[in-house]
């Protein structure tokens, strides 16, 4: 059985951890409320603008008048994993790797892959493998954005993504991030950004005729790339989001298991603690009836 020291030292440990992670759970709780605020306002918009840009798509005549629904030959893909710049929030960047590394490896094993990370954790691990922007004119370093995670900020980066796949350096470009949900659960999403896909035609939607105001021509100039970079936000508020609420639930679970083991290290200090002035009053009593012999 471990010395009383060693006990004490150890539970002194672990009860600085649980204030640690107890600080930790209450920052990431006032973190989400307003991430949360800022996805859920944008959700029904963002939602429904991408329900008309599908429809849009679908209402052309031919894609050929709109180049972001332009379908080739896949053979150059880019994947963007968003993760997060710091750890301690569970499976949350780990889900996202893996799925990334499974789409690069597995599902588009024939194409060449590229990976833009958006977030210090994915990067970390991609810049160690060969799908890598080494080479590419994609920007780098968009770790920052969630430094300032504002539209201003974000739709340069999309402008980029946006111009790499018109000029036919990519086929297709795959985001992949977390949902978020609520506090406690996040979904893991693997969404196609380019090109646009169309919704599928029923009878119904087939004799629907739609009026363009303004022009079809201005409308896929400057509505289509404009909701394509307010996409590309929503994902990233939904992974921001999503970041806080998994580091609060892990911060939450880890201050129980301390408090869990404190508890069991307290438990076995007062049994040593029992067993050594046990010892003592044997060593006293022991000694007494020598003297008396």
């Amino acid at each position: 059985m471990a010395n009383l020291k060693e006990i004490r030292i150890r539970i002194g440990s672990v009860s600085s951890t649980q204030q640690i992670t107890k600080a930790m759970k209450m920052v990431s709780a006032a973190k989400l409320r307003r991430a949360q605020d800022a996805i859920v306002q944008m959700r029904p918009y963002a939602t429904k603008l991408k329900e008309l840009l599908e429809n849009l798509s679908s209402s052309l005549e031919n894609n050929g008048e709109n180049a972001f629904a332009e379908t080739r030959e896949v053979k150059n893909v880019l994947l963007v994993p968003i993760t997060s710049n710091r750890g301690l929030c569970g499976a949350f960047n780990n889900n996202v790797i893996k799925r990334t590394n499974h789409l690069a490896r597995v599902e588009y094993a024939n194409c060449k892959v590229s990976v833009l990370c958006v977030g210090k954790k994915g990067d970390e691990f991609f810049k160690r493998t060969d799908f890598h922007i080494i080479g590419s004119d994609l920007p780098r370093h968009l770790n920052e954005l969630f430094d300032h995670l504002t539209f201003e900020h974000v739709a340069p980066v999309a402008q980029h993504v946006m111009e790499a796949f018109l000029a036919k350096q990519f086929d297709r470009v795959v985001l992949v991030y977390n949902q978020f949900r609520n506090a406690a659960v996040q979904v893991l999403a693997e969404e196609q950004f380019l090109p646009i896909q169309p919704t599928a035609k029923t009878t119904s939607d087939l004799k629907t005729e739609y009026l363009f105001e303004p022009s079809k021509e201005y409308i896929v100039t400057e509505l289509i790339p404009k909701s394509l970079k307010i996409q590309f936000y929503k994902a990233l508020l939904d992974s921001h989001a999503s970041e806080h609420g998994a580091r609060m639930t892990a911060m939450h679970k880890a201050t129980d298991n301390a408090g869990e083991l404190i508890k069991s290290l307290k438990l076995t200090y007062n049994k040593a603690r029992q067993a050594s002035i046990t010892n003592e009053i044997l060593e006293i009593v022991g000694g007494a009836e020598a003297l008396k012999n």
